[in-house]
């Protein structure tokens, strides 16, 4: 039996909604427990039932959500025949997978889960959620460099989304992007006569690599984890 756990949390860690959504619904009388309604605070463990309107939620295989300070080196795939994949560094006893990719070549913040379903949340580009990076080229920069990426560069034939490019040395800039295309940023550096010679991506959305050590994982705080659901639609109310 898994240890128990407060009712909110147990939508949260298994990814049905946040928990301000979990207590409004609590609050409004539609999740029970054992056939009793449920209230704010009460524990729950795997032996008991839990339902939404009358529909049992399992217990099942909670979601994860992890965040993994990725070195240069590390293959971005699953492909386990791959050297060094990014699954076999991490080593964790679930299966787990990436959401989109950060190249070999480059080093920062990459999330890893087992729910299939947010993956396109996180990745569509319509849904504008923003990537951060910090870049160094192969030699200095203008102005007109930084204005160029902002406003768009034509690669893999089409123009990138507008983003923010900010100057941070007289080599190296941050950039936010919105969109994840294939090596976007190498690209359009090297559209504009620039080879990157160092990317490291500090934050996805809300979340970042701060306190991780090159090679380290950790699993989303509770926070973090609201907030993900959140963006991504779950929080329904």
């Amino acid at each position: 039996m898994a240890q128990p756990i407060r009712i909110n949390k147990f939508f949260t860690e298994h990814g049905i909604c946040s928990r301000r959504e979990a207590d409004r619904l609590i609050e409004s009388g539609t999740i029970t427990i054992n056939g009793r309604p449920a209230k704010l605070g009460d524990q729950v463990s795997s032996d008991d039932v839990i339902a939404c309107e009358g529909r049992v939620m399992p217990w099942g295989r909670a979601n994860l959500y992890i965040k993994y300070h990725k070195p240069v080196g590390v293959t971005t795939t699953s492909e386990s025949h791959i050297p060094r994949n990014i699954i076999a560094e991490i080593g964790h006893p679930q299966r787990i997978f990436p959401i989109g990719r950060l190249d070999k070549d480059s080093s920062g913040l990459i999330l890893l889960t087992n729910d299939g379903d947010i993956v396109n949340e996180i990745l569509r580009a319509e849904f504008g959620h923003e990537r951060e990076y910090l870049v160094q080229v192969d030699h200095p920069f203008d102005q007109s460099f930084l204005h160029q990426l902002s406003r768009g560069v034509m690669i893999l034939g089409s123009r990138t989304k507008p983003c923010r490019a900010m100057r941070i040395g007289h080599d190296q800039f941050r950039i936010i992007l919105t969109e994840g295309r294939n090596r976007q940023i190498r690209r359009m550096c090297q559209a504009l006569g620039y080879r990157v010679t160092k990317l490291h991506r500090t934050r996805i959305m809300h979340i970042t690599a701060e306190g991780l050590r090159i090679g380290e994982w950790k699993e989303l705080t509770s926070q973090e984890r609201e907030r993900l659901l959140q963006a991504v639609g779950r929080d329904r109310s």
